[in-house]
């Protein structure tokens, strides 16, 4: 009988080994208890902005911008955190993000003990706590990788989604009594101290990152090739639109709760908590149910779902004149809120490779957190000049337009494994030495195309082209021998010989099927490749003696038998 239960889990077995698989390993679970700890105080430290803020301006567009403070800095800072993320030491950036959260929350809780806030001094406070965060998510959820192998990491994107939202169900109820009890700058203290945690666990972690033999990349052009790379990959703008549109529209629950405890309940601080709480506890089991809702739904059905209730959530908060409805709608908003991100953060990361996590990471973040502020602002300015529950109401109809997109931009997750380093031989070697700044290095490719394939190729070729330059090739053009109709010529460049070796080390094993699909439409196993580095002038032709006279541009054959030069 154990034998056959083994054989046969139950589903909550099944469940239990999916959702708790990521924490036995030890640097994760010590990740996730410092953060929930850190959560706390984060809840904690937003009960008391929020609630300090409508005491001090009362007004609902003041009180909404204290979540605009927070966001921004996830606008515009993200693009450089996630291009330090994959290109310097992760620890190390979390760890001095940290220090700098910490200082700016110790400063708000020692303006606030001194009885000198005022609302711009504490929207600038919050606006810092919040660059240390925006500095801190990507290389944070970029480490998940190195925390757990990768075919762990949307449930550790889950776990810590729970364990947010644990935080989220009680801290904001902790925080209201707090906060009535002995005022907001308790709050700001307890917030200060909860960074505590993550900065031990960052000391003591020591994690093994793959040597390159690569120097990194500057980071002006580490964030070029990020901004690159998305704007070349159909999959993760869909998935990033659709980010968009489902979140400015569900940015009015959090903006407006406590306008909604105040005015529209008639409640204080105590109400705003258990609102809170209540967004907190269906957060939490709407990440607990993930594994089964994403076992049975495509990623792109279940947002379609969650899409549709997120209307019923905001109509019904807008339009309840009772205290228990508008506490379920906000649990209803707190799922949706949780489930819709965290399957938008598991679809970035199993959709980007390696070598560009942390800057497409940064990117849905920049636009998730932009949406957030632009919707908070938004709905704030609506309720002031309309009223709270008209744009609530108006902000569950506007949830649809999400749905509605959802025909023309699916969202779809990358195979397992398809993004791991396609494996190649080492560069040959030029036949003299180059400098890692010579450059431009331009690469030719010929290839022999029958006149019966030639349409078809163009079109496979394109696709491959746009494969180059979203790894770095750049001028990519494909021409056609007008004496020799079957010939073919590919050419792109990259900027530097240094430039050029790490374009060679980003290609996926997912690519390699265009690749193949080139191969079958030409004469030959592969194409002829060439390499040259331009000469401008005045420069020495390469391996020429001092004296000699100019040479023609040097050339160098390298690499043949692989598409990719």
């Amino acid at each position: 009988m154990p034998a056959e239960a083994a054989d046969n889990p139950s589903h909550f077995e099944r469940w239990r080994s999916a959702t708790l698989a990521p924490f036995q390993h030890r640097a994760f679970a010590l990740f996730w208890w410092a953060s929930l700890v850190s959560s706390f105080g984060g809840m904690i430290q937003t009960v008391g902005a929020s609630w300090l803020m409508t005491t001090i301006a009362p007004s609902a567009d003041q009180v909404a911008l204290v979540q605009t403070a927070g966001s921004l800095p996830f606008f515009f800072l993200s693009l450089l955190a996630g291009a330090l993320a994959d290109t310097r030491d992760r620890r190390s950036i979390m760890l001095v993000s940290q220090l700098l959260t910490v200082v700016a929350s110790a400063a708000l809780a020692a303006v606030a003990l001194a009885g000198r806030i005022t609302p711009s001094l504490l929207l600038w406070l919050t606006f810092l706590i919040g660059c240390g965060g925006a500095m801190f998510a990507p290389a944070w959820q970029a480490s998940i990788g190195d925390q757990v192998p990768r075919s762990q990491i949307a449930p550790a994107v889950m776990a810590n989604a729970v364990g947010f939202n644990v935080a989220r169900s009680v801290g904001p109820a902790l925080g209201g009594v707090i906060v009535a009890a002995v005022g907001a700058a308790a709050a700001f203290i307890i917030n200060t101290v909860s960074y505590l945690g993550i900065i031990a666990t960052l000391l003591w972690w020591r994690p093994e990152r793959p040597r390159s033999e690569l120097p990194p990349e500057p980071l002006g052009t580490a964030i070029a090739a990020g901004v690159r790379y998305f704007s070349l990959s159909p999959h993760l703008i869909a998935i990033m639109v659709r980010c968009v549109l489902y979140t400015i529209p569900i940015a009015a629950a959090p903006a407006l709760m406590p306008i909604v405890a105040r005015d529209l309940l008639g409640g204080g601080a105590p109400t705003y908590g258990i609102l809170l709480g209540g967004f907190g506890i269906g957060a939490m089991l709407g990440a607990l149910a993930s594994a089964t809702l994403r076992s049975r739904f495509t990623s792109d059905g279940l947002l379609r779902v969650l899409s549709a209730l997120a209307c019923v959530a905001m109509v019904a908060i807008g339009q309840s004149r009772w205290f228990t409805v508008t506490l379920l709608a906000h649990v209803l908003a707190g799922s949706v809120w949780t489930l819709a991100f965290a399957n938008f953060n598991i679809a970035v990361q199993l959709s980007s490779p390696r070598w560009v996590t942390g800057r497409m990471l940064a990117t849905y973040q920049t636009l998730a957190f932009a949406a957030i502020a632009l919707g908070s602002w938004w709905w704030g300015e609506l309720a002031s000049d309309q009223g709270v529950r008209e744009s609530l109401t108006i902000a569950g109809i506007a949830s649809l337009v999400s749905l509605a997109a959802a025909r023309w931009l699916p969202v779809s997750v990358e195979k397992l494994g398809s993004l791991d380093p396609r494996i190649r031989g080492e560069v040959s070697p030029p036949s003299v030495e180059i400098h890692p700044a010579s450059g431009p290095i331009v690469v030719t490719i010929e290839y022999r195309v029958p006149a019966e394939n030639a349409v078809e190729f163009v079109a496979v070729i394109n696709d491959l082209g746009r494969l180059r330059r979203r790894d770095g090739a750049r001028a990519w053009s494909i021409s056609q021998d007008i004496d020799e109709l079957d010939r073919w010529v590919e050419r792109f460049e990259s900027p530097t010989w240094m430039d050029y070796l790490r374009w060679r080390t980003r290609p996926t094993e997912s690519d390699q099927i265009v690749r193949g699909r080139v191969a079958q439409l030409i004469v030959g196993e592969h194409g002829s490749v060439r390499r040259l580095v331009a000469r401008p002038p005045g420069a020495d032709p390469l391996g020429a003696p001092p004296a000699s006279e100019p040479a023609v541009t040097g050339v160098e054959r390298g690499l043949h038998g692989d598409l990719t030069s």
